[in-house]
């Protein structure tokens, strides 16, 4: 038990720090900005008014917050299961039509003194134009799985995203992407093919922000292989206990039709746990 709790005291340490905070979907902009601001006093302010418009863009440039999220759960007795979860967003605002993301995480998991789980992914995401309806975007990925017994697993991916519904309370995007994927598995032959990757997203919330609900859902076929598919979907629910901390139980399952012998095709994952959220 000494690797589990190193774990769980370094999750704590990790939240305790200044952090800042990123959306759920890296894409979505912080603030609504009016379709039209027009006015009869538009030319009463002069040059003071447009060094405050100058002023107030700069700050939204090169802004740089991130979340950090801990969860996971623990069972004794008949069954000793442990399970931790860390995960983290970040965004780079380079320019307000430009946007570096990443979401990296590690989950740890054993049962019965067993090692069942020691995933690690991170990626790297580039979108153009994220202010827009109509938008572009770019990343890669890296990954490694003990639960699949995969060595790693690299993708770089390039495609469109489409905003469905943009108001204050609700949020939902579409993309699709061509994906390019190499993955070195343990007991199977590497695999190096194309899949389509489509991705809904949505994000709402209520009384006054208090309660939120985000789902995500991949979609990824393959299109130089047949009878290749992976697809995964998530459903995070959060309640806000403060500014900056709040409490959420994550549901998630993925699927993948080609797996290495003894593994099954679809696994199923619940946790709960704490985030951290922050602005500057």
């Amino acid at each position: 038990m000494k690797l589990p709790l190193l774990l769980l005291l370094l999750s704590f340490i990790i939240l305790n720090t200044n952090a800042q905070t990123a959306e759920p979907d890296t894409l979505k902009p912080e603030t609504q900005i009016p379709a039209d601001s027009t006015s009869n006093k538009e030319d009463e302010g002069g040059e003071e008014e447009e060094q405050e418009e100058e002023q107030e863009e700069e700050t939204e440039l090169n802004i740089f917050k991130y979340r950090v999220g801990a969860d996971g759960n623990l069972t004794s007795g008949n069954v000793n299961r442990f399970l931790f979860r860390l995960t983290s967003n970040f965004d780079w605002d380079l320019h307000k039509s430009f946007r570096f993301s990443s979401s990296p995480s590690f989950i740890y998991g054993k049962q019965n003194n067993l090692l069942n789980e020691r995933e690690f992914f991170t990626d790297l995401r580039a979108s153009l134009l994220h202010e827009r309806k109509l938008y572009y975007l770019a990343f890669g990925s890296y990954e490694k799985s003990n639960l699949r017994n995969i060595h790693f697993r690299w993708t770089g991916a390039a495609g469109v995203g489409l905003k469905l519904l943009q108001k204050p309370n609700a949020y939902i995007s579409v993309t699709n992407v061509l994906l390019y994927e190499e993955t070195d598995f343990q007991e199977l032959n590497d695999i190096k093919l194309w899949r389509n990757s489509a991705r809904l997203f949505g994000e709402y919330t209520f009384a006054e922000k208090k309660f939120g609900i985000s789902h995500t859902v991949f979609f990824q076929p393959s299109i130089s292989e047949k009878k290749n598919l992976r697809w995964n979907g998530n459903l995070t629910l959060k309640y806000q206990l403060s500014t900056h901390i709040s409490l959420r139980s994550v549901f998630e399952n993925s699927y993948e039709s080609l797996v290495v012998p003894g593994r099954k095709n679809n696994d199923l994952r619940w946790t709960f746990g704490v985030s951290f959220d922050g602005a500057k």
